[in-house]
């Protein structure tokens, strides 16, 4: 018997480190949609309509967006030449600027859009302007998941303000050459680093091909997004092992286990990193759920897929424990490190309301912790643009 068992879970491991071909991912639409990263025209539309009226949440998250950092008009931009940013923010120099300035530009962007006050279109300019002349690297250790997390935020604020503000953005293409020379080849060769990392570099690669209208990077970020996806969330139906990245090399249970932070019990909806702790997995959550809705509004609807299949699993297991259920002895020892964050409002939108998937324990938490902020790193205001959002 155990020698049965011991093939089959070879067997498994096999299928898993085969399990996607590069033409299994989408292709890039014959015609890029704008703007399109994260949140489309309809959906602001939408936002616009419901703030405009008073109505709750959105009213709510957007008096909650003006009030932090983020939406002040007196924000001075603090670019840098070289960011460099090593494990666990040590050293610092820029990094936190950086995101935050990007984060910035994104919530102007927002707030233009919603009231049609220039200051606001202006304001995301000037800090998108600011970066353009000035940044030219990032270095040190955590090089790859700063650029993923800064380059996350940048093309939402860009496409929002090129393709929905009248006034002019003379320096739009110097902001396009940063993003294809200083952001770009930083993140789209991925990672073999923990699954959040890649899949927030390959969210922003995503999103910086749909501003670049870059076919060839959009396919590569994509295929890397597909396999990145399927080591991530686990699903039963895959059998006794999750699948694996190839280039990673997990070709023994015992490797498997040990990446997957001690964990041998796997079941839907666990994650790489759920025994690490839920923080960094919902940065991996978010990252998914932020390429599928870019890939919806792009023509092709991931959340139909095993894409959407993980990530209803992943959000639906990580919520209730969440919510306050004890974790099983089987589970990181009976032990759970909570904080999942404000990270569940896209994917409940997309995979409860629109394509009508049971999600109570998703449901639960999105609504308890509503209006979502920002987590200060690539996610921010998800009730705004997308709770309850039909569009």
């Amino acid at each position: 018997m155990r020698r049965t068992a011991l093939l089959a879970a070879s067997a498994a491991l096999v299928a898993g480190v085969l399990a996607w071909p590069a033409g299994a991912a989408p292709d890039a639409p014959a015609v890029f949609v704008h703007p399109g990263v994260t949140v489309s025209k309809g959906q602001l539309d939408f936002t616009r309509s419901k703030v405009t009226a008073g109505a709750q949440p959105w009213k709510g998250a957007f008096d909650r967006m003006m009030a932090s950092k983020y939406a002040g008009l007196n924000r001075t931009p603090r670019p840098r030449a070289v960011v460099e940013c090593g494990s666990y923010s040590n050293p610092n120099l820029g990094c936190t600027d950086e995101r935050e300035d990007a984060i910035a530009a994104y919530t102007h962007s927002l707030a233009w859009y919603i009231t049609r006050d220039e200051r606001h279109a202006r304001k995301a300019i000037e800090l998108m302007d600011a970066w353009s002349a000035v940044i030219r690297d990032h270095t040190n250790s955590n090089a790859p998941l700063q650029t993923g997390w800064a380059g996350s935020s940048w093309p939402r604020a860009a496409e929002i303000i090129k393709y929905t503000y009248s006034g002019t953005w003379a320096n739009s293409g110097r902001f396009a050459t940063m993003l294809r020379t200083v952001y770009l080849p930083e993140i789209i060769n991925g990672s073999n680093s923990n699954g959040n990392w890649e899949l927030s570099m390959m969210e922003a690669a995503v999103g910086i091909s749909v501003f670049l209208e870059d076919k060839a990077s959009y396919d590569k970020a994509m295929a890397t997004f597909r396999t990145r996806t399927a080591a991530y969330v686990y699903l039963e139906s895959e059998g006794a092992l999750p699948k694996t990245v190839p280039s990673q090399n997990l070709n023994t249970r015992e490797k498997v286990v040990k990446y997957w932070q001690g964990q041998s019990t796997f079941v839907n909806g666990l994650s790489q990193e759920t025994c690490r702790d839920f923080t960094h997995t919902g940065y991996g959550l978010s990252a998914i759920s932020h390429v599928a809705e870019t890939s919806r509004i792009q023509g092709q609807d991931l959340y139909g897929t095993d894409v959407g299949e993980r990530l209803r699993h992943g959000l639906g297991f990580h919520a209730k424990y969440q919510l306050g259920a004890g974790a099983e002895s089987r589970l990181c020892g009976g032990s759970l490190k909570l904080g999942l964050g404000p990270v569940t409002e896209v994917g409940h939108n997309a995979l409860a309301n629109r394509l009508g998937h049971a999600m109570t324990n998703t449901a639960t938490l999105t609504r308890r912790d509503r209006p979502a902020g920002s987590n200060n790193l690539f996610v921010a205001w998800e009730t705004l643009t997308h709770g309850d959002n039909p569009a």
